[in-house]
Order: structure tokens, then sequence, then C-alpha cells
């Protein structure tokens, strides 16, 4: 039998497992017949075979017996005598099957049809991996870590394909080793120099989503739908829920009891704070409650500018603004309204108090300005805070907390 060893182009087929086997023959098949057309013209008379298995490649060529002298057509006819050369007992009318030598067609040429293929396996791959991904855009998956690098990871998942986890999309508390199996969504799939690159995420608010479908039934049975996620990754999460159903108690089935389901995420997003909340239609319920934990006294609204005026007792301030003003900032996105704080002072007996500003002879600006940025805008409001509270809510060594607050404290002895 003539034919030609394709191993190595066909074992890229077998590790193409996704490429179905009448794709696989058409590619082979194309990739011949454009040998054919370039040697004889047409491939309208010629048969490929293809043994995936074995790697064989046969090609045969039709012909129509006719009378000698009546040939119009050599690619389809063959004389009469012609075809009892190759077989005797041929008759005029007869069609002739000729195994055609592959080794014909020169080396050149089956060197280049062999390139061709497999370049042509390789596209397919890579169109078989972005459809695979397009389709699994928002997904969770899970993925080995191969590689980490300083501003991407790279992954590999059950079939072999590589997956980019860049910096921007991780933790700032993740930290990965290799060999570790971890989960992210699927955040979208690119082309770079025709190659696809499939990005991850652990950041996006599609990633809390997911979890939370997966560990809240309600949620992936239609009966809890998600509202709305806004996240400061490794920080804090916001998630306004609403029920379908009026016996379910939205919040409650996603925190479950004590707890037990928001727990797993807290620990998979790195301890990261996440608020589970009513959603309402109603602005004012929900900013009160997007502020949480805080408690508001009052509340100014201007629907118009999209804005709000926030006012509480001096004591939830802080809380309201949260730690670097992430509270605040995720309570804006989640409402769409600017919300500026105040301290609510009204039926208090009014301690004498000094503003902050009065102290910028002996405390640097920066540092004043880290303490209004919590809502500490007077003398009073920082000594109101433990030094471990006021720590933990800025970026302020505990040494410089403590200088702050003794010169806050010698100024009010001496009023």
């Amino acid at each position: 039998m003539a034919s030609i060893n394709l191993i190595d182009a066909f074992q890229d087929f077998k590790e193409a497992e996704n490429i179905d086997r009448p794709t696989m023959m058409k590619v082979v098949e194309d990739v011949f017949k454009t040998l054919l057309r370039k040697k004889y013209g047409s491939d309208e008379n010629f048969d490929v075979i293809v043994n995936a298995e074995k790697g064989d490649l046969e090609i045969v060529r039709r012909r129509m017996i006719v009378e000698d002298g009546t040939v119009e057509d050599p690619l389809a006819e063959i004389a009469y005598s012609d075809a009892v050369k190759i077989e005797p007992d041929f008759e005029v009318g007869e069609e002739l099957y000729e195994e055609v030598n592959i080794m014909d067609f020169g080396r050149r040429a089956i060197l280049a049809a062999k390139q061709t293929l497999a370049s042509r396996i390789s596209d397919l791959k890579k169109n078989v991996l972005v459809k695979k991904y397009g389709e699994r855009i928002g997904e969770i998956i899970s993925a080995e870590v191969y590689q980490v690098w300083k501003k991407e990871i790279l992954l590999l998942d059950e079939e072999g394909s590589e997956l980019i986890l860049p910096k921007s999309e991780q933790i700032p508390q993740d930290y990965f080793k290799k060999g570790e199996n971890i989960r992210a969504v699927v955040k979208k799939v690119e082309l770079k120099n025709n190659t696809p690159v499939i990005i991850l995420s652990r950041t996006s608010p599609l990633f809390l989503a997911k979890l939370l479908e997966i560990e809240v039934p309600e949620i992936f049975d239609g009966l809890i739908i998600i509202k709305k996620i806004v996240r400061e990754p490794g920080e804090r999460a916001k998630v306004a829920v609403e029920s379908y159903d009026d016996r379910i108690d939205p919040v409650g089935a996603c925190v479950g009891m004590k707890g037990s389901r928001i727990h797993g995420i807290v620990r998979e997003l790195k301890n990261e704070n996440i608020d589970v909340i009513n959603w309402t239609n109603n602005i004012q319920l929900l900013i009160q409650r997007s502020l949480t934990p805080s408690r508001i006294t009052s509340m100014e609204l201007d629907n118009e500018k999209k804005h709000a005026n926030v006012y509480l007792k001096p004591d939830q301030v802080s809380l309201a603004i949260g730690k670097k003003g992430v509270n605040i900032k995720l309570a804006q996105e989640l409402t769409g309204y600017t919300i500026d704080v105040f301290r609510d002072t009204e039926g208090e007996v009014q301690e004498f108090d000094i503003d902050l500003e009065e102290f910028s002879d002996e405390i640097e600006t920066w540092v004043i300005d880290e303490f209004k940025r919590i809502g500490c805008d007077t003398g009073r409001s920082v000594l109101a805070l433990t030094p471990e509270e006021l720590e933990r809510r800025t970026d302020l060594e505990i040494q410089t907390i403590e200088e702050v607050r003794k010169i806050l404290k010698e100024e009010f002895e001496k009023e």
C-alpha cells in the first residue's frame, strides 16, 4: 500500500480531544486535496482515505475505462489498452480504482502538506479553547498553579490548557505555591498574536456571586436573587439580596445558621468582611442598610443630584466611614449616591472641643488628615477611641497615635 506516515500530525489530533472526528477528517482531506489540485489541476476524481489510529493516509484515483482513442478527460477517463496493463480482466465501461503513490508528489510538497496540517490542527485547538472558555465566562473553575511570576500566575486546567491569573485579579492577601489548586472565575478570553489567553479573576464581584450560588441553594434555585455586589477585595464586600418567596429571609439564608454558609466564603476571600443586606427600592432605607455596621440618626436626600447627607452619633462616624474609607466607598457604589457623613451632636451636652487643625503646629498635617479620614476631626473624637481602635482604623503606628493622644490630653487638661 502506498502511504505516508503521519503519526506525529495525528498525535496532535489525539491530544486535542475536543476536536470531533468528522472535523479532523475534513481538515486532512482539505490539506491533501489542495496537494492534488496543484499536481493534477482538479481533485474531483480522487478519494482521500485516512486512518487516524494508525496515522496512515491513502489516496485513490477513480477513472472510467473507455475505448482506445475516445479519452476526452484524462483525469476522469482511461483508455482500455492502458487499463488492462494494470489489471487484465478490466472491460470497457468499468470504473478503475488506482492507488496514488503519494511519494510521486515529491518530498518538498509532502513536507509542506505536513506543515500545513500541523498548522490547521493548531488553529483548531485554539478555536476549541476559545469556544470552550468563551461559553464559561462568569463560571468558577479550579486549576493548578504551574508557574508563579511577579505580575501573574500561570495555571493549568484538567486538560492541560494554560490559564492566566494576573496580579490585578488576585486578592491582595493571596499567596499561592506551585502545585496548589485554586478557584477563580473566568473573566474574559482574549486573542494575543492569534493565541487565546484565558484571564481568570478572584477580585471580580462575579467570583463572590458564584461562591454564594454554590453555598446558598436558594440562590442556585432562583428563590433569592443577588441584586448587586460591590467589593474592595480582601477588605470588605456588600451584597444586596432579594427574595421572591416571602417565607424566606434572604439575609438569613445567605449567612446561614451561626454564619455557617458565609464563613467558607470569607475564608476563600482571605477574611474579607461580607455585609449581606436586604435590597429595597426605598433609597433612604437602602443607604441606611448600606452603611452597616453603623447606625444612622437622620438623613437629608437630594434625589436629583443623587446626594445624601447622613448624620450619626460621634461614636458611629468611624464605623460608617470604615478602615481606609472602604465602608462609605462601597455604600456609594451600591446605592449610586454620593454620601457625606456628619457628626450629630444635637441633644447632647456639648463638651469643650478643639478642631484638630488647631494642633497643626504640633501634629503633622498628614497625621491630622489620617484622623479626619476616619471621621475624627476634633481632639475629643480622637480621645473617644482607644489607641488599639485608632491603630486598626488608620495607617498610623501606635507610637504616633500615643504621641497625638498625649498632646491632646495635655491641651484639654490645661483648659
